[in-house]
Formats: C-alpha cells, sequence, structure tokens
C-alpha cells in the first residue's frame, strides 16, 4: 500500500510498497494493513511504525497527534 506522513513543515515519508503501519491512535495504538477498509481517525501523542516490504527493519516517526485516512490502499497521514 502506498503511505505518506506529511507535517506542516516537510513530508516526513512517502512510500509505495509498505505492508504495515502502526499507529498512536487517542484510544490506543492500531494497525493498518494492506488492503485495509476505508478509515477516518484521530490520532495521538506516540510513535508511528512503518514496515516496507520485505525490509527487516521498521521506521519510526515520532508525532504530537493528527489525522489518517486509509481509503483504496493509501494512507495518508496527517501529522503535528
Amino acid at each position: 500500500m502506498k503511505v505518506e506522513i506529511i507535517t506542516p513543515d516537510a513530508t516526513l515519508f512517502s512510500g509505495e510498497h509498505v505492508q504495515l503501519v502502526q499507529l498512536p491512535g487517542i484510544d490506543g495504538s492500531f494497525e493498518v494493513l494492506n488492503h485495509h477498509a476505508a478509515l477516518i481517525s484521530v490520532l495521538g501523542k506516540g510513535r508511528i511504525k512503518v514496515l516496507n516490504t520485505g525490509e527487516k527493519e521498521a521506521l519510526y516517526f515520532e508525532i504530537r497527534g493528527g489525522v489518517i485516512e486509509v481509503l483504496k490502499n493509501k494512507v495518508l497521514i496527517l501529522a503535528e
């Protein structure tokens, strides 16, 4: 799936072959996998984990909150 993590200052991550995204929701952490159902949710303070297909190590991004939209196998994260 395609994932973009955008802040007001910069694009933190943009990738086409992501297999998993773990996010800090306001009610607890949750994961988005390939072909996830459509979703819009508010994010809390915490760490986003991104695992690319074929990679053994995950990437991590600290955020202070934000919003996630999942639609048609694309994940857009607007973070603070």
